[in-house]
């Protein structure tokens, strides 16, 4: 019997809240840090988070600014490095004109337009956009963006067509997400979902990830058993798994 997810207005009672959020900043190291804190009635100490999205404070529901801030000076200098790290990891901010450099299987492309060539292709380590007239950055953006997901699709497909027999698997149902702090996920159905950005890694770093959402088909967790099947395809998995981790980012540059 189907079934359907029912969606009910809340009215907002202050007493029936379970979270709350707020934005603050602080002085540290001489610089201004700007943060969102995170109230939870379930939440039992206060925590640091620090990823793409910045600073992200979570704390009780009672818990004072002042406790906040204490914490944060006490932890002041891991908090800036943490920032700073993450501010390296962004990728340059593009334009989306010619002369720019982007990325696919960890290989740098030029970006050119020629109105003379029809789709896009890849010649001699340039990517050539046909155009018509002159296309706005947000045209370009749009088409550059729609064939790297088009190719990482053929990418992953083939590459998780090629492991599944070594982890003893059908043919996966490979499809993209779009997520931006996370690689990979597998349900399963025998479905996995794969990041199109990771199109612009080098193929060990593509393999590596596609390899590990197979072996979650055969077992759903990070047991040793699951880093033995791994192993048993990429025996090589650890180094792999650390370029990920602490190069990945230097390929993102969309």
């Amino acid at each position: 019997m189907a079934t359907s997810k029912i969606q009910q207005l809340e009215l907002p009672f202050p007493s029936h809240r379970t979270e709350r959020l707020s934005q603050a900043s602080t002085l540290l190291g001489g610089a201004v840090v700007s943060y969102v804190v995170k109230r939870s009635r379930r939440s039992r100490s206060i925590t640091f988070t620090i990823d793409e999205q910045g600073l992200r404070v979570g704390a009780p529901w009672r818990a004072g600014r002042i406790a906040i801030e204490k914490l944060l000076h006490e932890n002041g200098d891991w908090v800036l490095e943490k920032l700073s790290d993450w501010q390296a990891r962004r990728p340059p901010r593009r334009t989306w004109r010619e002369g720019e450099t982007l990325m696919m299987l960890g290989e740098p492309l030029e970006l050119e337009c020629k109105g003379d060539v029809p789709g896009i292709r890849m010649a001699d380590g340039r990517l050539i956009v046909g155009s018509m007239g002159t296309p706005s950055p947000d045209d370009i953006k749009v088409r550059i963006v729609g064939w790297l997901q088009q190719e990482a699709l053929r990418c992953f497909q083939d590459r998780a067509g090629h492991y599944a027999p070594a982890l003893g698997i059908g043919r996966p149902d490979v499809r993209l997400s779009n997520g931006k702090t996370r690689w990979g996920s597998c349900h399963i159905g025998g479905r996995i979902r794969l990041n199109w950005r990771l199109i612009q890694m080098p193929m060990r770093l593509v393999d590596y990830v596609i390899v590990h959402e197979l072996a979650h088909l055969v077992e759903m967790n990070h047991s040793p058993r699951f880093w033995k099947i791994v192993a048993g395809v990429l025996p090589d998995y650890v180094d792999r798994k650390t370029d990920l981790r602490i190069k990945g980012f230097r390929y993102l540059f969309v």
